[in-house]
């Protein structure tokens, strides 16, 4: 082979299996990822065939990684971990720390030492960005209450994985590993000091210099009016700054690229730059994962089949009953319970980052790293299977457990309307079904116009919130008619449904019309197949964001034309 191509062979093998494997994969009802960890082992020297260059499959996955974290950064919201802060800083915490120490102990068990243990059980403790968003996104769980919960409590594990990132080096040659970046003759107290003093510099620097100028640049870009100058600046934002951060501050890539998605996020124009730079960040995502797979070694499937089922066990047990456990004495419901549990009963890129990280400082043998390798390609194979587990689980558990129907109907405060509520709320009034931005209008108007309504929203907090302000809301799932009945939907003029949940709106709308057969339902959605069958089956009147939007901007465009025709037809006379 002509070594002037590898680089081209490495990519067209990449991208070329990529597609087979992953097409496979998605028609097996898998995500694809497990394809593109597939098309990695393929071409990886541990199985026979075509043998691509690793260490350039590897460079590629760092541009993969640097993309994937803007992409994070550039989708994290203060605003949206705060209104989950909760139940998903304590739970994302308490979780991988139980999954950490249950790696340490099985690390223990096999003879590993300490380093090679924790790297493992970190590992094992942070959940897949990529599968986790998919999976709600294709079950229409990630505008719910729930889906931004175990979104929440990602945000957070993703956050503390970047601070492990950054300190792990510091601290390996302590672990037994090495770091030829840090001198051996500096004690460990000065190497982290300077770590965090550069890392809270480059912080500083991106908060305070970065949330000024990128969103500026982005501006003088974007008024150019060129799209492909636009993708170009986005991009070079995030491979420019993850390598200066790396270069300049000793700051790993990741965290170079999410603070540079953090800061652009600041501007007008992020979601366009999030769209603009989404093929650019999905394809080299796929060579991350074909990176990945190529340092699997598929042998560790005969050789350590006990200790594979043991990685894996961590995975879809143990994490799953922590976050069950830990949502359960939290007072959620039991179908947040199953969704979040099911959410993060898997690993993925952060995992083979700190695998990685861990392998190249020393800290863990090559074993450990095909063995959270094939605790990924398990357990996100094994995901879709959870999710689809979780209404036939919850019902029967409800039908079996008397402990989990008590758990289920536990008195709370927030669950019903308080005694002292006035007559005129609990008779003609709106139920309101969603207090995020489109029910907060939705509520405004209502109250200008001295409408009398009542709001069912999932978020507890924000129930407790609104109550103090002394709005009439009650807290639940709007689909269980407990909470509708609360909400006195009998005796209501009026459904609003204000939530983007297409799966969940037509078992809510049955329930209210077997309450109130005569009730007026009004309901959004962000589908425009879903728009046509909701209103093909009669559920209400239907508003469909892009159709309204032209409308509203036809209906402008028509009056102001009608107007100004009026104008000159009375100067005429």
């Amino acid at each position: 082979m002509d070594h002037n191509i590898v680089l081209i062979t490495t990519i067209a093998a990449g991208f070329g299996l990529a597609l087979i494997f992953g097409f496979i994969a998605e028609r097996l009802k898998t995500p694809a990822l497990v394809g593109y960890l597939l098309a990695g082992i393929a071409i990886s020297p541990t199985t026979p065939g075509f043998v691509a260059d690793i260490g350039i499959a590897s460079q590629l996955s760092e541009i993969g990684v640097m993309l994937l974290m803007f992409g994070v950064g550039l989708h994290f919201s203060l605003e949206d971990l705060l209104a989950v802060k909760r139940i998903a800083l304590p739970g994302a915490i308490v979780q991988m720390a139980v999954a950490t120490v249950l790696g340490m102990a099985l690390a223990t068990w096999w003879g590993w030492d300490i380093g090679a243990g924790l790297v493992l059980g970190l590992s094992l403790s942070c959940a897949s960005t990529v599968v986790l968003l998919k999976a709600l996104e294709s079950r229409g769980f990630l505008e719910s209450m729930n889906g931004r919960i175990a979104v929440g409590w990602l945000i957070v594990e993703d956050l503390v994985t970047v601070l492990i990132l950054v300190l792990l080096p510091s601290f390996a040659t302590m672990l037994g590993g090495s770091n030829e970046s840090v001198p051996a003759e500096e004690p460990l107290w000065y190497t982290i000091g300077v770590t965090l003093l550069l890392v809270s510099a480059f912080i500083a620097l991106m908060l305070i210099v970065g949330r000024r100028v990128l969103p500026w640049l982005l501006w003088q870009v974007a008024r150019t009016g060129s799209r492909e100058l636009f993708t170009l600046a986005v991009v070079a934002v995030a491979i420019c700054i993850a390598y200066g951060a790396a270069a300049l501050f000793n700051v790993s890539f990741a965290l170079g690229a999410f603070f540079a998605g953090m800061v652009m996020r600041e501007s007008k124009f992020s979601h366009r730059a999030a769209e603009e730079s989404l093929p650019l960040r999905d394809a080299f995502a796929v060579l991350f994962f074909v990176s990945v797979g190529m340092l699997f070694d598929p042998a560790v499937l005969v050789e350590e089949p006990l200790r594979v089922l043991a990685v894996v066990a961590i995975i879809v047990v143990g994490k799953t009953l922590a976050a069950m456990l830990l949502v359960f004495m939290l007072g959620y419901p039991l179908n947040t319970v199953l969704i979040v549990a099911a959410s993060l009963g898997q690993i993925g890129e952060f995992s083979f980052i700190l695998a990685g990280l861990g392998l190249s400082l020393g800290l863990m043998p090559a074993e450990g790293m095909s063995l959270v390798l094939a605790g990924a390609l398990i357990s996100i194979a094994f995901n879709p299977i959870a999710f689809a587990a979780i209404t036939p689980f919850k019902n029967w558990m409800l039908k079996h457990s008397a402990l989990a129907r008590k758990y289920e109907n536990r008195d709370d405060p927030f669950a019903e309307l308080p005694m002292t509520t006035e007559r005129k709320f609990l008779e003609g009034q709106v139920v309101l079904v969603g207090y995020g931005h489109v029910g907060q209008q939705i509520a405004k108007a209502l109250a200008e116009q001295d409408i009398p309504y009542i709001i069912a929203e999932q978020n507890r907090e924000l129930v407790q919130n609104l109550r103090k302000q002394g709005i009439n809301a009650v807290s639940g799932d709007a689909t269980e008619p407990s909470v509708l009945i609360q909400a006195h939907i009998t005796d209501a003029d009026m459904l609003v449904v204000a939530t983007g949940d297409p799966l969940n709106v037509r078992q809510m709308i049955d329930t209210a019309r077997t309450l109130n057969p005569d009730i007026e339902i009004v309901l959004r959605t962000r589908s425009e197949d879903e728009t046509k069958l909701l209103r093909k089956d009669n559920m209400g009147t239907v508003f469909f964001g892009e159709e309204e939007l032209a409308k509203s901007m036809t209906h402008h465009i028509l009056d102001r034309f009608n107007a100004k025709s009026g104008l000159q037809t009375g100067s005429a006379l």
